[in-house]
């Protein structure tokens, strides 16, 4: 329980608790006072998080001299107040609520073993029976959601999943109808909950007392063995929760169900990936055995398909293999093309490491590649998400990293969000700001696509795809023209105002109006009220980023935070959304080829000589090449092996079609993952790899927070950890490593040692971790970065006073409006955007894999505009081909208003429709991201 507890800053009150006097906050709750004094008092429609209201009347007190009986989860503690939890009377009361309630509900115990209902009638020992059982005609079970089972029979009208889906969560699916006798819980009007807008993020179901709200397919019902504490896998907002852990009836273990936890980032909420995506460790494809290609097999993209279909079996191209053999092929290979290149430092070997993996997993894959490979060609999935949002942030202020954690919207009196659908991708994040907004926060949204949280948006910037240059250049000329810059701080911290003055005079909003589509009144209201506000953040995704001009964008985006001041305060600052669990950390760890850990450049002699000296191995001078440029070398026969840990190039590379091609031109390809992905089946060897909740490790969240995953199950088969795989390989390639040794197991063993003394050695280079020692992650789950010093909290809100760069002050960077490289024109009238769906995830490697999520949406949809779709004579539902000047598709068209005239959009997690065959391969010239979101298309029916 979360009870507050009185400190010595608070002034307190005093009262009476059944004639011992205790103290209290001001507004803390009679059951709160109860509950820091250790007394339990029965509730049911009372939960820490959310908003008390007191109408099950199962945790009421007597207060001397009133005449009723108090609520004590809503009755606020008053001075001198005498309470008696324990007075015949009200402990008569409660017993007989909880009477009432159970005739009301029946047995809650056919739902689940953890029924709140049931433990209390225990506890009170309420009769049974005494009372009619009450008939429920419209109490039906409610089987048509893939995830969630509604009982009705089991409610006890207690609000709390009402509350959780509208107050905590902001989905507003969950009412309650009618009244009196009638009344009862429905979703959106009355709805099958499968045909409710219920977005399944399971709040309710935690929140549910009695199993009225379960889980689908009995799984609240499974024995739980052991709960273990962990974050979520998935994106970056970086969920703690808990994995509960039971036999699985084959004499092993598996995950059953996932409860949020009270972490920093998330206060106990989840989302359906989170609480619902967790089983695709216990899918029977996973890789169980290393496998080696077999002799005279030679590599196809066409056999992704045929696999992936089920045309072609896996065995036909590959065999079984023990794992001394598999390694030995595979070290092997890479020892051959290490030793055959010439001396210096012009390596044909690369590897892409996994912002899935763990901060360990990262720093030791980057330490793989640059001391045993001999090579700075080491990139991931950065490149490909916010590798545009870095560079800008490091050019300008000093550091990649996010100024304020997401939670500080709670006190931003503006929030701009732009190129960002966080209730799709980042939905826990979304929560936060749609309470903040429902609390009196004013939204603008600029993206080229409605979402979810527009109708909370005072203004929704539905600009032109391509055009956010313009538009933030409009804002800004608004800004100085107006005279509503903070010239203070911008004399005391910034450089480069002048030049940004001179690059924005002519870009009016009339001018940029024409170009962006916003009306020039709008970008004037926008911009005063942003630069006006006492307050205000702005939060940021890939359609920022992912452009040929990402860079620019950013770049815009800091302008307007600096000359407005809105930095280094709660409730402003940067923060672009990272879009994986660890893409944070692995970025912070060294997985990028112009950066050492903690970026720290590679060019620089004393950063090198720092490294060389602790890893007894030269390092390459020059920075390698990134994602992109290492498939065009693969090609042209530069880079002729490539090590894969964990990411999927074949599905997430754009002109995927040359992509494949190039990793088939690779003389050697190794991947080491726990599926055979689309990169994998065009591989020489297969490594099978364990999972997150199969593994220690630590994991960097987008809010600079680094916490402590754990592991609930073993990695199933022959499958190994992967920091055993990458050490293994170092090994037989000549390193002497000793991270993993006798006493830590085979590899397989789920050790914390081994990952314990990687992670020092990677703190030991990284100064925003000198104050977190592995001891002190384990006694406190999580620490915001950077933490200087083990004694005191880390820096949740940083550049309060500077920025990290040479002289403590930020520089701004003019941009001018420029047409990207895909133009739309009479053959390829259309403008492709590609993103995520709510319920998968980057290429779909693991939610295809997850069976709820898989079930809830199995395909791939694409979305078009009625108007548009009138026009091309296409209807709801059907199938359709999607053309551009890089390749084709055919998937199932969707009806939508979210998208402009004009604009599709395609999900990428789907093999069958594999977004980024469509998508060309031109880069931002600084960052060298490609750009995903503006692809010239056409459409029609297949």
């Amino acid at each position: 329980m979360n009870a507050r507890v009185p400190t010595p800053e608070l002034q307190t009150l005093e009262l009476q608790l059944d004639g011992r006097t205790v103290q209290a906050l001001p507004g803390q709750t009679l059951w709160e006072v109860a509950m820091r004094e250790g007394v339990e008092i029965p509730h049911l429609c009372h939960k820490d998080g959310l908003r008390p209201v007191g109408n099950c009347r199962a945790c009421v007190v007597e207060v001397e001299g009133e005449r009723t009986l108090a609520a004590s989860c809503c009755r606020a503690a008053a001075p001198g107040m005498k309470v008696n939890i324990d007075s015949p009377r009200a402990v008569k009361a409660r017993a007989m609520v909880l009477e009432l309630l159970v005739s009301d509900a029946g047995s809650t115990d056919e739902y689940t073993r953890e029924s709140e209902l049931t433990q209390w009638a225990n506890a009170l020992d309420v009769p049974r029976g005494r009372l009619p059982q009450r008939a429920r005609s419209y109490a039906a079970p409610d089987l048509s959601h893939a995830a969630i089972a509604v009982n009705l029979d089991a409610c006890i009208q207690c609000t709390r999943c009402l509350r959780a889906c509208r107050e905590e969560q902001g989905n507003d699916v969950i009412g309650l109808a009618l009244r009196g006798a009638a009344e009862r819980i429905v979703f959106d009007a009355g709805d099958p909950m499968g045909q409710s807008s219920c977005v399944a993020c399971g709040e309710c179901v935690q929140a549910c007392p009695t199993g009225a709200l379960m889980p689908a397919r009995g799984a609240g019902l499974a024995e739980i063995t052991k709960k273990v504490d962990s974050v979520c896998p998935y994106c970056g907002v970086g969920c703690q929760l808990t994995w509960n852990v039971g036999p699985d009836g084959q004499g092993g273990e598996r995950i059953h169900t996932v409860t949020g936890r009270d972490g920093p980032a998330n206060q106990g909420r989840l989302c359906v990936k989170g609480r619902y995506g967790f089983d695709y460790i216990h899918n029977p494809r996973r890789l169980t055995v290393p496998l080696v290609r077999r002799h005279g097999v030679p590599k196809s993209p066409a056999d992704i398909e045929a696999v992936k279909s089920g045309a072609k079996p896996l065995s036909e191209l590959f065999r079984e293999a023990s794992w001394d053999e598999a390694l030995a092929l595979a070290a092997g290979g890479f020892a051959r093309i290490r030793d055959a290149a010439q001396p210096g430092f012009d390596s044909p070997l690369a590897g892409f490491g996994s912002a899935k993996g763990s901060n360990e997993e990262a720093y030791l894959f980057q330490k793989l590649v640059r001391q045993v490979f001999h090579s700075s060609h080491v990139d991931h999935c950065t490149r490909l998400c916010h590798a545009s949002s870095v560079a800008a942030l490091l050019e300008g202020i000093g550091s990649g990293a996010v100024s304020n954690p997401v939670a500080d919207v709670a006190q931003a009196e503006v929030i701009f969000l732009i190129g960002a659908n966080p209730t799709v991708n980042h939905p826990v994040a979304a929560s936060f700001i749609k309470n903040a907004v429902d609390a009196g926060a004013t939204l603008i949204i600029a993206d080229p696509r409605r979402q979810q949280l527009t109708r909370r948006a005072k203004w929704h910037l539905q600009f032109r795809p391509d055009t956010d240059v313009a538009l933030l250049n409009g804002l800004l000329h608004v800004i100085i023209a107006e005279g509503l810059v903070d010239e203070g701080f911008i004399a005391a911290r910034v450089q480069g105002y002048e030049a940004l003055k001179a690059s924005v005079a002519e870009a009016t909003p009339e001018r940029m109006a024409e170009i962006c589509g916003i009306p020039a009144d709008t970008l004037r209201e926008v911009a005063r009220t942003f630069a006006t506000a006492r307050s205000a953040m702005i939060l940021w995704g890939m359609g920022v980023s992912q452009h040929v001009y990402g860079t620019d964008n950013a770049r815009g985006l800091i302008a307007l935070s600096l000359i407005t001041g809105q930095i280094g305060r709660p409730g402003t600052g940067l923060h672009p959304l990272r879009g994986q669990n660890n893409v944070q950390g692995a970025s912070d760890a060294g997985l990028i080829p112009m950066m050492l850990p903690n970026y720290q450049r590679v060019s620089e002699a004393a950063v090198r000589a720092q490294f060389e000296a602790l890893w007894h191995s030269d390092i390459d001078p020059r920075p390698g090449m990134t994602v992109v440029e290492i498939m065009h070398a693969a090609h042209e026969g530069h880079i002729r092996g490539l090590f894969v840990e964990g990411e999927n190039p074949a599905m997430s590379d754009p002109d995927l079609n040359f992509a494949r091609q190039a990793l088939c031109e690779l003389q050697h390809l190794v991947v080491q993952d726990i599926f055979a992905t689309e990169t994998a089946l065009l591989a020489d060897v297969i490594l099978p790899a364990s999972a997150q909740p199969e593994k220690w490790g630590t994991y960097t969240n987008t809010d600079r927070l680094i916490q402590v995953g754990r592991p609930a199950v073993a990695p199933p088969g022959q499958a190994r950890q992967d920091l055993w795989v990458i050490e293994q390989l170092a090994r037989r390639l000549g390193a002497g490593w000793n991270y993993w040794r006798d006493e830590d197991g085979d590899g397989q063993a789920a050790a914390e040692a081994p990952v314990a003394r990687v992670y020092e050695e990677m703190r030991g280079v990284m100064a925003p971790l000198a104050g977190v020692p592995w001891t002190r992650l384990q006694r406190e789950e999580a620490v915001v970065t950077p933490a200087p010093a083990e004694d005191a909290p880390g820096q949740a809100v940083v550049f309060i006073d500077g920025f990290p760069t040479a002289d403590g002050r930020a520089r701004l960077v003019p941009t001018q409006f420029r047409p990207g490289v895909e133009r739309t024109d009479q053959e390829y009238p259309f403008v492709l955007t590609t993103g995520r769906v709510l319920e998968h995830w980057h290429t779909g490697a693991m939610t295809r894999h997850a069976s709820m999520l898989d079930a809830i949406t199995p395909q791939a949809l694409v979305s078009l505009h009625p108007l548009d779709a009138a026009s091309q004579g296409v209807s709801d539902g059907a199938m359709v081909r999607l053309q551009t000047h890089h390749g084709e598709v055919v998937a199932r068209a969707s009806i939508s208003d979210q998208v402009q005239r004009g604009q599709l959009f395609i999900p990428f997690a789907f093999w069958e429709a594999a977004a980024n065959a469509l998508t060309g391969d031109a880069l931002d010239a600084v960052a060298k991201i490609p750009g995903f979101k503006v692809t010239a298309a056409r459409l029609q029916p297949a």
